[in-house]
């Protein structure tokens, strides 16, 4: 049986996976440190949540027939080795499968890439910029990679960045849009920082709001945009 670390369990969610009705996994520990976090609680490796892959695993056969799938999130769940396992046992079930993740583990990623349905990918800033939200030096070269690797696959995917104006302002969107659109990205959201859950005190201010022009500028060259509220 895996030894999953897990922060939280959401027995029914239709954002999580677009178009899915699915159980989310949220997978405690995560090796990078954005200020806007919506989940801070899950950054240590350990939890104080007594939730077990067990307990999990009993909820998900009790759900056979009556969800699409489930969404292994976080956190960074490619942090966990026992994920791999974790993955082939829900898909056994029956169920689909889905991974958020941050891409700061390439080579992880590829490793599940061949067992999962959908994939969504957050892409924090331009990546030479990534420090600046990640707060970890040269972490923008394997967020690359994993971008790379997510495209050669062709799975479903979106492609998804957290805005906040003191983070990631209007230039570096620009440029983010541009290594986006050459990379061959095809689905591109924006989610606009919402202080909910987040550690709000480390953000200097309130983010301003994109503008029509910008958001315009930002969508053109995508099959799909989307700016989820």
């Amino acid at each position: 049986m895996p030894s999953l670390r897990i922060g939280g369990l959401a027995r029914l969610s239709t954002c999580d996976w677009p178009g899915e009705l699915v159980a989310t996994l949220f997978c405690q520990g995560c090796g990078w440190d954005c200020a806007y976090c919506h989940n801070p609680h899950l950054i240590p490796a350990r939890s104080h949540m007594e939730l077990t892959w067990e307990a999990v695993l009993t909820f998900l056969e009790e759900r056979r027939g009556l969800l699409d799938g489930v969404v292994f999130s976080g956190g960074e769940p490619l942090l966990q080795p026992a994920l791999a396992e974790a993955i082939s046992i829900a898909r056994d079930l029956g169920y689909r499968i889905a991974l958020h993740t941050n891409g700061q583990l390439p080579e992880r990623l590829a490793a599940v890439l061949p067992q999962l349905d959908w994939v969504g990918l957050d892409v924090k800033a331009p990546f030479a910029d990534y420090e600046s939200v990640t707060g970890i030096a040269g972490s923008g070269l394997p967020a690359e990679a994993s971008l790379r690797l997510l495209l050669e696959a062709g799975l479903p995917y979106e492609v998804r960045t957290t805005v906040h104006s003191s983070l990631l302002g209007e230039d570096q969107l620009r440029a983010l849009a541009d290594e986006l659109r050459a990379a061959g990205v095809r689905r591109w959201v924006l989610q606009p920082y919402r202080a909910e859950g987040t550690r709000c005190e480390r953000l200097p201010g309130a983010s301003k709001p994109l503008g029509s022009e910008l958001i315009q500028e930002l969508r053109s060259g995508f099959e799909e945009f989307e700016i989820r509220e």
